[in-house]
């Protein structure tokens, strides 16, 4: 059997305070299953010699080395806040062993607020030191081609803001979701693999619950569902005991094999 072309490696799987959380003394943040320990939301497409990493969290650096990837070919993000885009600074070693440019990719908004929150890095202004050489790319809801592979970003609502999950080959990656419009729906129906956002049971107003996941997961038909953005309020083993056995919660440093083309 030929290995399929993409590999999807599980960055972080936690909420934006991660898991642990700081001064918190429950039975997840002190659980010895590394299964609950969560830094904060990411992946990484790999595919054809190509590294493609969904959002650069504030733990980028530590999951770059944990992960032990050793070059970056584009960025994309879903939005801007700032468990999913403060790591931003710490891919300039890939900047210094490529020699070369990094493509980033993001909404007008997302790209605006990166521009302000990194303005050092864009300002155009003659620098002194290293900063991230980066080339930045508009989304306005088109797919685009990366290496190869198409890439569609999904809109879906978090909170009052509408963001971008992404579609790529068989698999969708959609986290910080309240909602997903019925358009979006029918662009995830029969995929090989989803992640969505599963805060915890207990409703939120711009996360979903893993109820509400399991009911998505449910109406579009993926064969394998994995559950991120995920609160201490979600022990992994009594969480998945609950699960229907398609639907699995998501762990750092899972690793999943996907075919390139749906």
């Amino acid at each position: 059997m030929a290995e399929p072309a993409i590999k999807i490696t599980v960055l972080g799987s936690g909420t934006s305070t991660g898991v642990p959380t700081i001064g918190c003394h429950c039975d997840v943040c002190t659980s010895d299953d590394p299964r609950d320990k969560r830094l904060r939301p990411s992946i990484l497409v790999s595919y054809a010699g190509r590294h493609v990493l969904i959002d650069a969290t504030p733990d980028f650096r530590a999951q770059a080395l944990r992960t032990g990837f050793e070059r970056l070919d584009a960025i994309l993000f879903t939005h801007e806040h700032a468990d999913h885009i403060m790591g931003l600074d710490d891919v300039r070693p890939f900047n210094f062993h490529q020699r070369e440019r990094i493509p980033i990719y993001a909404s007008e908004r997302t790209m605006a607020a990166i521009h302000r929150a990194f303005r050092y890095i864009f300002d155009g202004g003659e620098k002194v030191t290293a900063v991230p050489q980066l080339d930045s790319h508009m989304l306005n809801g088109a797919s685009f081609d990366l290496f190869g592979v198409e890439f569609t970003p999904i809109p879906i609502v978090h909170g009052q803001a509408q963001i971008y999950g992404f579609r790529f080959g068989n698999a969708a990656y959609l986290t910080d979701h309240s909602e997903i419009p019925e358009a979006s729906l029918d662009q995830l129906r029969g995929l090989d693999v989803l992640f969505l956002d599963a805060l915890r049971f207990k409703p939120h107003p711009t996360h979903s619950t893993v109820d509400r996941s399991i009911a998505i997961a449910t109406q579009v038909a993926a064969k394998r569902v994995f559950f991120t953005h995920i609160c201490h309020d979600l022990a992994h083993a009594r969480t998945e005991q609950r699960l229907p056995p398609h639907i699995r919660l998501a762990y750092d440093g899972l690793e999943i094999e996907v075919e390139a083309a749906s």
